[in-house]
């Protein structure tokens, strides 16, 4: 009772008419430029997270609640309309959208799809209501060991579970772990990876690193494959859906928010997962079996339902114990970071108003979401047509700004171009982004964690193991790392013998 106090009041917050505007503004923006070829959800974020740079923090969240779900619809309008995903979460709803679109049915899977992203963010959001606080209270009675494992186990997660290859995923992570040991080592007083430079002290900020890795990286990316021909764009009209196509989305609709939610708020979730498993179920279910492959109504709406779902349970371990599971999720930690805001169990006490605000901008914008894009798809599939050199440009333009933007330093403006440049050579390479960032953001505070608990065990590796939820953790580490060499050398010999 006393948590929906708070969301009304959140709600009383977010409702008065600048915060309305500004809402509006995030839905806006994040959709225009989440829209366009190549660019997820993570890296609209990343990009705009500089406007919001000077607001009030209120402001600025109601702002970003905005981008997130913006970004998230405008990635789907990319996949359907171009079959190109912004991000691997948007892989699966390609498949039978853009097969929609070709077929002449575009208007219905745009459709589907939006009313999808709200029906399943709705829910989404409102589990993250009830289930958040919970997480709260458990997280109160973790120690620095449980900390540490926790981390430990998003290190080996978003390796070994969410890349092709563990040994890329490795090496991205410790690239994002190297970055973040650049500056004063906290106990020691030590200037670490400086290289004598006065402005590294601080370290290097992670909006810079996200804004590099994310922006700049792709539109060099881009820049080097550039397609001399123009891009075709699938025309599409006004998005609606008959009779026949509610009666075959609504319940795709649910069972994909039951798939996406759970993985988001996993610790070693995401959203790659549910929306494939969401794709098999209705695949499985259909009683069209026949349209999968060329366009089925039903493989758009269970996996984009998936990915808004998760999208919003990702928001409860971030919250709630700091930890991101995504790069969208990290870039909206760096956000909290940015105003000096920690994540974690004493959020919801020390941010009480900040956090029940942001979680009633998630429903403001997912309705404004709703509200908003089916009316204005066409026009959205306009911007899909201006020149890529064009694009990229303004993207490098409004990158190098944003950053620059952060600490008024030219240093910046270097350390953006050698990031960018590794992000380049990170996706020449296949290296995943995700572990990079994640590094980047958790590899000081799991730093800071394991020696806080070797400090209290007076140096005995046996302090890095406290309660039951450390030995949980551990045992998860190592089902992690050991089950790929068991399918190999037990489970497929056992199979092939068998057969």
């Amino acid at each position: 009772m006393e948590n929906l106090d708070h969301l009304l009041q959140g709600f009383a917050d977010v409702v008065a008419p600048m915060n309305l505007l500004l809402a509006l503004i995030g839905v806006l923006v994040g959709t225009a430029v989440g829209v366009l070829p190549g660019i997820g959800p993570a890296m609209t974020v990343a990009l705009l997270l500089p406007i919001t740079y000077g607001m009030e923090p209120v402001q600025a969240f109601i702002m970003f609640a905005g981008i997130f779900y913006g970004g998230m619809y405008g990635g789907s309008t990319t996949s359907i309309l171009l079959n190109t995903p912004g991000e691997s979460s948007s892989v699966v709803t390609a498949i039978e959208g853009n097969k929609m679109a070709k077929s002449g049915r575009a208007a219905q899977a745009l459709a589907t799809a939006a009313i999808g992203s709200f029906v399943a963010g709705t829910i989404g959001t409102l589990l993250l209501v009830l289930v958040t606080p919970l997480v709260v209270d458990f997280a109160v009675s973790l120690g620095a060991p449980d900390y540490f494992a926790l981390m430990l186990l998003s290190f080996i997660a978003v390796t070994s579970v969410l890349g092709a290859s563990r040994i890329r995923g490795l090496i991205s992570l410790l690239l994002g772990l190297t970055i973040g040991l650049v500056g004063i080592d906290s106990v020691s007083g030590q200037q670490r990876l400086t290289l004598g430079v006065p402005q590294l002290a601080d370290g290097i900020d992670v909006v810079v690193v996200a804004v590099g890795i994310f922006a700049v990286g792709e539109a060099l990316w881009v820049a080097a494959h550039l397609r001399r021909k123009p891009v075709e764009i699938i025309p599409v009209g006004q998005p609606w859906m008959g009779r026949e196509d509610w009666k075959r989305s609504w319940k795709p609709w649910l069972r994909g928010t039951a798939y996406g939610f759970p993985f988001g708020a996993l610790p070693a979730g995401g959203a790659e997962i549910p929306t494939f498993l969401s794709y098999a179920t209705e695949k499985r279910l259909t009683k069209h079996p026949e349209e999968f492959g060329k366009g089925a109504i039903e493989g758009v709406a269970g996996p984009e339902a998936a990915n808004n779902a998760s999208a919003a349970g990702t928001l409860v371990p971030m919250l709630a114990i700091g930890l991101p599971t995504n790069a969208t999720a990290a870039v909206m930690l760096a956000a909290f970071q940015s105003y000096g805001i920690q994540p974690g169990p004493l959020l919801f006490e020390r941010e009480s108003s900040l956090v029940w605000v942001l979680i009633a901008s998630l429903f403001i914008g997912n309705l404004l979401l709703l509200l908003l894009n089916l009316p204005l798809a066409p026009a959205w599939a306009r911007l899909l047509q201006i020149p890529r050199p064009y694009l990229y440009a303004g993207i490098l333009f409004f990158a190098s700004m944003g950053a620059y933007a952060v600490n008024a330093q030219p240093l910046d403006l270097f350390l953006l171009l050698l990031l960018g440049l590794l992000g380049f050579a990170m996706r020449r390479f296949g290296l995943p982004v995700l572990p990079l960032i994640i590094g980047v953001i958790l590899g000081p505070r799991a730093e800071l964690q394991g020696r806080r608990s070797l400090q209290l065990s007076g140096g005995e590796l046996s302090g890095l193991v406290g309660g039951p939820v450390s030995y949980v953790v551990y045992a998860a580490i190592v089902l992690v790392l050991v089950w790929p060499l068991v399918r190999r050398f037990v489970v497929r010999p056992l199979r092939e013998r068998n057969t």
